[in-house]
């Protein structure tokens, strides 16, 4: 354990003018306070505060946020108390103990309702003093290393709560790399076999290439000195979590991921950063699409860095990062450069930005929603997306996260516009209303009196604010209608469990479920956004499970006539647990394709004929048919082995196809019955862990948009 004489010193190295005497009382009363208490490891508890307070003093923070860190746990666990801290430190830092032990009590992984509730409270409390929340993030840090003394159960519960909760917030203050290290920590609990894969596969890599980092590093110092730039170029491969999230979110295979290494370029001035930047694009090829200015647009959290992608050795992508060293500062400690210290004086950065405005400018925007579950939606939304910065017409820059519509643009002007909107013109071309936006666009919402949102709407929008108000018009507009057919499934969910769907039952539940009344409740039953099942379960969990445990294949979908019925589209081989949409064919009824497939475009201008659908909710059976595309080794056994490594995973190959063959390796198409998405994920997640298997992708073929799979 770090002694008091080394955490001062720690301090008195950036700060000279530190209160050593303070630091050191804390230390001692921290130490009894906690005296005859142990962690799950054996160690003494206070070996806990102390690695707190280090981290943060790493961070070159001031004594009241190192004294906090100290004392964080002692008016919680120990029988000191708010006057005691007080009396013996100062109203300040009992202050922020108290705020420390407040969030520490939030119980954030529990239910949505409270969870959304609970993340009110906690953005409420950052926005009054951001120290409260520094230490924090330091004390789930420092839980999430130490991780492995803890049960298995709640070793999950801590890696899914900071997954979801403390690696964005961590983000969205701008500590990046606290975040990546959350993320990778909680990636190590949650996906263990995923983590190992990209470990091996990297280990693999290393022995084809070398040390491809210290090599181009060396490449870019040269060139950067032969134009007599100043600079300082570090480089590295990125975290498994994030090369793991790239190929969850490109579909992506781990041989063809590109720019999996990243270099920055720090220089002593901002003109330097667009020299260099032309110094990488000469001496290498940029890719295009993958250049973003942060310095002239800063990101909301004050980032600034110019981003860019070249081809590098071998033709190997990798992404380059140049800024200033202020701005460096900025990007490297986030929130934490308003309180760093630099000999014995707070230091002014001017690139940093205070996150307070932007919690703030949120909770005081979304107090008026009383819907805790679209507050907790918006919420995450805002916090884990990097934003592009579009232009209206008049030239006005509208704000919105990446992969945000044209949709989200009109609602991020006006509620009004956003209900009427009709189509859109992108840099004066007219696009789907799916299209996702990027930096620098031109955007105009083409509206017409008299149009009204749309239920697809829902699953094409991207920032909170416009699904709340989507749904918000929905339940208006059609809740007599919603409220009859939530009272129907209602009384057969009921049944079902061998109970009645009486008045006191539905009230019971709508209270249990934090809902406005029993019309509202029946409402969001009638509009899906809530399922029967959940209702039954509010009141008789033990018996909602009879319900809904097993879905009947021609009832799998959601959102049909009683008239209709579905096919599966090929072009696109949409499985539960992926966003669905219904396109109304003439002899085939409806046919369902997965939200983002590319053969919708083809309806754009055929509204009429879409049908807004999900996917029931229980256990699917082994029924459903997906594609795979694979590129394997040409050894003797292979085949038979990836084979095996899928029924394993207890699917099923229903057909093989093999479209090109090399002496070296086989390329083939497989078919594969099985449940959901989730099941697909395990086959992928195997195959992909397969040494033998050098591309996995899933198959996804335009041209057969006019064909459906049995079902």
């Amino acid at each position: 354990m770090t002694t008091a004489d080394e955490l001062v010193a720690i301090a008195r190295s950036y700060n000279p003018r530190t209160n050593e005497a303070m630091l050191r009382d804390a230390f001692v009363f921290g130490a009894e306070m906690h005296q005859g208490q142990f962690r799950h490891s054996g160690e003494p508890y206070f070996t806990h505060p102390v690695a707190v307070a280090v981290s943060l003093a790493d961070q070159q923070m001031d004594d009241a946020t190192l004294i906090t860190a100290l004392l964080h746990d002692t008016i919680e666990d120990t029988k000191a108390s708010f006057s005691d801290v007080e009396t013996r430190f100062s109203r300040e830092i009992a202050e922020l103990v108290d705020g420390v032990t407040k969030l520490t009590n939030l119980q954030l992984s529990s239910t949505e309702t409270k969870q959304a509730e609970n993340f009110r409270k906690l953005f409420m409390a950052t926005s009054r003093d951001l120290r409260v929340t520094l230490v924090k993030l330091a004390d789930r840090l420092h839980n999430m290393r130490t991780i492995k003394s803890m049960k298995v159960e709640k070793q999950a519960q801590k890696a899914r709560e900071t997954m979801d909760i403390y690696a964005p917030l961590a983000g969205r203050m701008g500590m990046q790399w606290m975040r990546e290290e959350l993320e990778d920590l909680a990636f190590r609990v949650l996906n263990p076999e995923g983590r190992n894969s990209i470990i091996r596969r990297f280990l693999t890599l290393q022995k084809e290439t070398g040390n491809v980092v210290e090599e181009i590093t060396a490449d870019m110092k040269s060139e950067l000195a032969n134009e007599n730039i100043p600079a300082q170029v570090m480089g590295r491969a990125k975290k498994p979590y994030s090369i793991w999230r790239k190929m969850q979110e490109k579909d992506l295979a781990f041989s063809r991921l590109s720019d999996i290494y990243g270099f920055r370029i720090v220089t002593e001035n901002e003109a330097d950063c667009y020299r260099a930047l032309g110094i990488i694009h000469q001496r290498w090829k940029a890719v295009p699409g993958r250049f973003k200015d942060y310095i002239s647009q800063p990101k909301t959290n004050g980032y600034r860095s110019i981003h860019t992608t070249v081809s590098g050795r071998d033709g190997k992508r990798v992404e380059v990062q140049i800024r200033t060293r202020e701005m460096h500062e900025v990007a490297e400690t986030g929130v934490a450069a308003h309180w760093s210290y630099r000999n014995g004086e707070r230091v002014e950065n001017r690139f940093a930005v205070d996150p307070v405005r932007w919690i703030s400018s949120l909770t005081d925007r979304l107090d008026e929603d009383h819907d805790h579950d679209e507050f907790l939606e918006a919420v995450k939304l805002e916090m884990y997306t990097d934003q592009v910065f579009c232009f209206s017409p008049k030239g006005d820059v509208i704000k919105l996260p990446r992969g945000a519509t044209p949709i989200d643009f009109a609602y991020a002007i006006h509620t009004r516009i956003g209900h009427a909107t009709l189509g859109a013109k992108v840099d004066g071309m007219r696009v789907p209303l799916w299209t996702r936006l990027k930096n620098g666009q031109s955007v105009e919402v083409l509206t017409a009196e008299g149009q009204t949102p749309q239920a697809t709407w829902i699953d094409i929008a991207v920032t909170g604010r416009a699904k709340t108000a989507i749904r918000k018009f929905l339940r208006e507009e059609n809740r007599e209608k919603f409220v009859r057919l939530g009272v129907e499934l209602a009384r057969v969910a009921f049944e079902n469990a061998g109970k009645k769907a009486t008045d006191r039952a539905l009230s019971t539940a709508a209270k249990a479920m934090a809902l406005e009344d029993v019309e509202d409740m029946l409402s969001r039953l009638g509009s899906a956004e809530i399922t029967a099942q959940s209702v039954v379960r509010a009141i008789y969990p033990d018996l909602a499970s009879r319900i809904g445990d097993e879905v009947d294949a021609g009832h799998a979908v959601v959102g049909l006539r009683a008239d209709q019925n579905y096919q599966r589209a090929m072009c696109c081989q949409p499985v539960p647990g992926e966003r669905i949409i219904g396109i109304t064919m003439r002899g085939k009824g409806v046919i369902v394709h997965s939200i983002d497939c590319e053969a919708l475009v083809d309806f754009e201008e055929q509204p009429d004929r879409w049908v807004d659908l999900h996917w029931e909710e229980g256990t699917h059976g082994a029924i459903n048919t997906i594609t795979l595309d694979l590129s394997i080794t040409n050894d003797a056994g292979v085949l038979g082995r990836i084979c095996t490594l899928i029924g394993e995973q207890k699917a099923n190959i229903s057909d093989l196809t093999f479209i090109d063959r090399k002496p070296d390796y086989f390329r083939l198409l497989a078919d594969i019955d099985l449940r959901d998405a989730e099941h697909l994920h395990r086959v992928m997640t195997a195959l992909e862990a397969e040494s033998n298997v050098s591309a996995i992708a899933r198959h996804r073929d335009p041209g057969r948009a006019g064909m459906t799979l049995a079902r």
